[in-house]
């Protein structure tokens, strides 16, 4: 969240979002179900794409701006323009795959190599909860994972609208959360 003095062009506006998501698997599907409420089965994640959304949490409206970075592996190096204007980052997982879970971990690594020591929100999310039967990370692992971050967690499902909704209410209320004591006036948040 910025703390630019408020215009009155941003009170029309209401607050700005940026968040940045990086992933192995699905969140592309994610961004796409949240913005235009559908399920995108195939997307190609060799693209980093921009999108926007007006989302209102807590009676407030904001202006969120989504950057979907190009398909992240553990042999990626996040690029600097990753850190800038963002308030928040979204990590996401398959709770179908041992391998993004691994490396998950080495991205939020290189993501705490490219913030340094600034505060600023990262989030868990454990995709594809739908598929029962080809579950392989708990709900737990997950969660313990998150914890040992100190970042928020849930997990949800790029099919069902209400837990891609959530995923990004959420990530708004911890950008608060952090920025909250820091300013009043605010008006700009990023998430990536």
């Amino acid at each position: 969240l910025s703390n630019r003095p408020r215009t009155t062009e941003d009170a029309h506006r209401g607050s700005e979002v940026s968040a940045s998501l990086a992933t192995t698997k699905g969140k592309s599907s994610l961004t796409i179900q949240f913005v235009e409420g559908q399920f995108v089965d195939s997307y190609d994640p060799t693209i980093e794409n921009t999108f926007t959304k007006l989302i209102t949490v807590n009676g407030q409206e904001y202006h969120l701006q989504l950057v979907d970075t190009a398909g992240q592996d553990e042999y990626s190096i996040f690029p600097q323009t990753y850190s800038i204007d963002i308030n928040g980052y979204i990590l996401v997982y398959s709770v179908t795959s041992i391998k993004s879970f691994e490396v998950i971990k080495v991205i939020h690594g290189k993501l705490l190599d490219m913030v340094g020591k600034v505060q600023i929100p990262i989030m868990l999310v454990g995709n594809k909860k739908d598929l029962h039967m080809e579950r392989v990370i708990s709900y737990e692992e997950g969660k313990a994972l998150a914890e040992s971050w100190n970042a928020a967690f849930l997990e949800s499902s790029a099919k069902e609208n209400q837990t891609a909704v959530d995923v990004f209410r959420r990530i708004i209320l911890e950008a608060e959360k952090i920025d909250g004591a820091a300013s009043q006036g605010k008006s700009s948040c990023s998430v990536m």
